[in-house]
């Protein structure tokens, strides 16, 4: 029997010239409150996903990365949410297919592994059963059949004695274990595209490495598109090709992962940058954290969001909205929604507004 992870390996993106499998095009996601104001969590979010091509979603909780994944897949409950835009898969709009459209699709097409495997996985449902469902539902196999294959699938995933596991409830598995289990059920349909919201959280380091490395393997050996959503930033200097930073529902910057790294020009991009530890900075400089919190923005239409924040703010940023364009510096592919950027090369050190709260 073949590998459960296996299928025809896809060529690059690069060498092969082809497009995006999945589109996102002015994605809006609302959510209605009774007696309020409509909260607009996702605002007019664009980038597109090829195969072969990991794309990241980074920013603070609360930016809106789990939303955007939420609402590509169709999991956002209907009454209390309005979703505009377009999602293009293949071509097909996902927001226009049905309830059952979309049922077929999810797990078969495209799969998510969540953030928090103890709260994704049924407490009361043995992990064979859990991931022979997937299997059973989308690939037709027989329970028999379905469980060989479920084995073979926690055993690429690193799960040791996988034969046991499969009798095991949630309660039963380490932390680093469900989190396997649950990327064994998204891979379980092989599908085009992968998403993976914060899939390393809480684990410890070497847990953290071994899923990140299986992850990178589905990319590059099989021709996964994955799209990366994490506000760890060791992560997608390891992993991603292009990263989008998200503020407030909308996309700051845009950049190939290289040169985001190397000349990020948003301030909020630099903010990032500045508050985590390196491990070649030898000065014993303080780390500089983000002044104030997520919740300190103004609305997208009255200028930038993170005017409030910013210690580059000048009163055309509470006054113009900024649009996605260009970088002034190094153009090429890399975009900005700024009125006042980051010199590049300007240090980190000069990232303060005043005291952080």
């Amino acid at each position: 029997m073949s590998s459960p992870l296996s299928s025809p390996q896809s060529p690059s993106p690069s060498a092969s010239g082809s497009g995006a499998l999945l589109e996102v095009d002015d994605l809006r996601v609302e959510f209605r409150r009774r007696g309020l104001d409509p909260f607009v969590a996702v605002d007019g979010v664009s980038f597109a996903v090829a195969p072969g091509q990991t794309v990241g979603l980074v920013g603070e909780s609360g930016c809106g990365k789990s939303v955007t994944s939420l609402a590509i897949m169709r999991l956002l409950a209907g009454r209390s949410t309005r979703i505009s835009g377009r999602v293009g898969f293949e071509g097909t709009d996902l927001l226009t297919l049905s309830a059952g459209q979309m049922r077929d699709r999810r797990g078969r097409d495209l799969a998510m592994i969540f953030q928090d495997p103890m709260s994704s996985l049924n407490p009361v449902v043995p992990i064979g059963i859990q991931v022979t469902e997937v299997l059973e539902r989308h690939r037709g196999m027989k329970r028999s059949v379905a469980m060989r294959e479920a084995k073979d699938l926690l055993d690429q995933v690193g799960i040791p004695d996988p034969t046991r596991r499969l009798k095991e409830y949630p309660h039963q598995l380490s932390g680093g274990m469900r989190q396997r289990a649950l990327i064994a059920m998204a891979l379980a349909c092989r599908p085009r595209l992968l998403i993976a919201d914060e899939p390393t959280t809480a684990l410890d380091v070497t847990i953290q490495a071994q899923i990140l490395a299986l992850l990178k393997s589905l990319v590059v050996e099989h021709g996964t598109a994955l799209i990366m959503i994490t506000h760890d930033l060791g992560v997608v200097a390891g992993l991603c090709d292009e990263v989008n930073v998200l503020y407030a529902g909308r996309v700051v910057e845009r950049a190939e992962r290289h040169d985001l790294f190397a000349a990020p020009q948003h301030p909020y991009t630099h903010g990032l940058l500045a508050s985590i530890p390196r491990l070649d900075d030898t000065s014993g400089d303080r780390l500089v954290p983000i002044h104030g919190s997520v919740s300190d923005n103004i609305p997208w239409s009255g200028g930038c969001a993170f005017a409030p924040r910013c210690f580059r703010e000048i009163d055309t940023c509470r006054q113009v909205r900024p649009e996605l364009v260009p970088a002034p510096v190094d153009p090429g592919g890399h975009l900005l929604r700024c009125h006042h950027p980051v010199p590049v090369g300007e240090p980190g050190a000069l990232l303060t507004k005043g005291p952080a709260r």
